[in-house]
């Protein structure tokens, strides 16, 4: 194998490392309360990902606020005011900024309404 093939072989592996880790990520923790399609005890994911898409289509302006908002949860920065009040809001959470990047930017990548489906479509 050459090295250019080789290069390329293991960005590929290191891609799947870095999807397989935010999937992880996300469904160990995120998933607890918040549900990809139903709200029970938070909203779907389905709900704040069109909330949050709306407001910022762009994933770098979109993984960036998540991202920020989710370690710092505030009523007055909340997109979501009326989820608020149905569910309270969010808890602070003991995850770092990179580890909130990785989250977001696996919600942003991924299509929540088609299973098996992974990446959203614009």
């Amino acid at each position: 194998m050459s090295n250019k093939y080789l290069i390329l072989f293991l960005l590929f592996i290191q891609s799947l490392q870095a999807s397989d880790t935010s999937s992880l990520l996300f469904n160990g923790n995120c998933i607890t309360c918040h549900k990809e399609t139903k709200s029970v005890s938070a909203p779907s994911v389905v709900e704040f990902k069109k909330i949050y898409f709306s407001a910022f289509s762009k994933k770098e302006d979109f993984v960036e606020y998540m991202s920020t908002w989710v370690q710092n949860p505030k009523e007055e920065t909340s997109l979501m005011r009326d989820a608020i009040k149905k569910y309270s809001l969010m808890p602070h959470l003991c995850f770092d900024k990179e580890t909130l990047i990785d989250i977001s930017t696996y919600i942003y990548e991924t299509d929540f309404t088609r299973r098996g489906g992974r990446y959203w479509s614009k």
